[in-house]
């Protein structure tokens, strides 16, 4: 998507809109107080985070590459209002998607580098006994912004104990992202809720050179995305409650079946996409359907030669097959700190600083709602009414499916969605290298590597 956004104004028009913003937040040195928020965010009076920055502290940071520009330019603004309040030097560096989870392993196993990871989902599950406990952040920011989403809760604490190893920064869902003209060529008004009615649709839709396209390639985001909706809404899971490995089910196999049938609506190359391809491809026009976050309709949105493209593209909920509700999860970044750290209470002040809402609210404007809030306050931003095709990704991190779903995040689940086990499983089936029985039983052996006594 890099090269999409380059080329785009909006992405500096939305920084220098939010300049002003910024410069409304609390003077340096100064305590938050109960000023009104940017955006007319509510928020609480509570007592600070304790634990001033260490003497001498500079933090390094590391999150996940921008999709949008402003999520990059806003983001590095807020880390230099944190360097000039309390005096801290920051260095952030942005990490490709995929590249994300390698680097957070070598530095769990090495103990050196970045003191914050901003990593994935599940992750601080992973290095549960490596990374602090941000019990007080957490309690501090949800006191302040009105408590935390239901996802936010999922992935921040571990099961069991209920510790905090992360604080989720935002969440993206990937909804049906499609082109109002060509669903309508294919005889329909709007994507249908069913599997059969979207298998349908699909396939008219390939027959009218209009292809669909969904990432069957290890895209930590698009991948994953598409292989859960596909188990999820026929009611399959990779475990069950308890946390067995459930995937090798009728249900899966049902699943697999059905991915038999829509794939040739598909669109050529879709095995090695990673989370840029769909990007590209629709914006080019290859695809007129996929499941997508809001940066897709950023980049059309941003450029005017694609303006009659982002007038005629819409968003619905992915179809809910056989599930009860639409059933998606969000990519979530969740920041962790590593115990190596010689400066904790400066990186928790780090953390804390970025959801406050002069930062945050100003971030999330400028970049559409590209990562939706964790905080519940951020419910009143004037992001989500300000176009109605945002208005969806509000409720992103209340969804009740995630990584793992229905059994407890844990460190396997986490380590089967970063070992991409139902993506391959997925692709197998879609390239016709393995019948629905037999990849159903390949990730069933992968899954219990993990789930070691499941």
């Amino acid at each position: 998507m890099q090269d999409i956004t380059r080329r785009t104004a909006l992405g500096l028009g939305a920084t220098a809109l939010a300049a002003p913003a910024l410069a409304q937040g609390t003077a340096p040195g100064t305590a938050p107080g109960t000023a009104a928020s940017p955006g007319g965010i509510p928020r609480a009076s509570v007592p600070p985070l304790a634990g001033a920055p260490e003497a001498g502290a500079s933090l390094r940071v590391i999150r996940p590459a921008r999709f949008v520009e402003p999520d990059e330019t806003i983001f590095r603004a807020n880390a230099q209002r944190f360097q000039d309040r309390f005096n801290v030097p920051v260095r952030v560096d942005f990490v490709g998607w995929e590249d994300i989870r390698p680097q957070t392993a070598v530095v769990a196993n090495t103990g050196t580098g970045p003191d914050i990871v901003i990593g994935w989902s599940d992750d601080p599950h992973i290095y549960a006994e490596k990374v602090v406990e941000m019990g007080d952040v957490a309690q501090y920011l949800g006191a302040r912004y009105g408590g935390w989403g239901s996802l936010s809760e999922k992935y921040g604490r571990q099961h069991q104990t209920g510790k905090w190893l992360g604080i989720p920064i935002g969440g993206n869902i990937g909804p049906c992202v499609w082109r109002q003209s060509a669903v309508k060529e294919a005889g329909f008004d709007t994507v249908p809720d069913d599997h059969e009615g979207f298998l349908k649709l699909c396939l008219a839709m390939k027959k009218n050179n209009k292809p669909v396209g969904f990432a069957l390639g290890n895209a930590v985001g698009d991948g994953n995305g598409f292989a859960q909706w596909l188990l999820w809404s026929h009611n399959a899971s990779l475990v069950d409650e308890e946390g067995k490995v459930s995937v090798n089910s009728p249900q899966t196999i049902e699943a697999l079946k059905y991915l038999q049938e829509l794939y040739p609506a598909f669109a050529p190359g879709t095995l090695s996409w990673l989370d840029p391809s769909n990007n590209r491809a629709y914006a080019a026009q290859e695809i007129h359907l996929t499941f997508n976050g809001v940066s897709l309709y950023f980049a059309l949105k941003s450029d005017p030669k694609m303006a009659a493209v982002a007038e005629d593209t819409q968003h619905t909920l992915v179809p809910k097959g056989k599930a009860a509700a639409s059933p998606h999860t969000a990519t979530v970044m969740n920041a962790m700190v590593f115990r190596h750290t010689r400066f904790p209470n400066a990186a928790k002040q780090f953390i804390a600083f970025m959801l406050e809402a002069e930062q945050y609210d100003p971030w999330m404007q400028a970049s559409l709602g590209y990562w939706a809030h964790p905080l519940r306050a951020y419910n009143a931003s004037t992001v989500w009414t300000s176009d109605p095709k945002l208005t969806l990704f509000r409720e992103t991190m209340e969804s009740k499916y995630w990584s793992g779903y229905r059994g407890p995040i844990s460190q396997a689940s986490g380590a089967v969605a970063a070992d991409y086990v139902l993506v391959q499983m997925c692709a197998a089936v879609a390239s016709g290298q393995a019948t629905p029985e037999a990849a159903a039983r390949e990730a069933e052996r992968r899954a219990r590597r993990y789930y070691r006594n499941a």
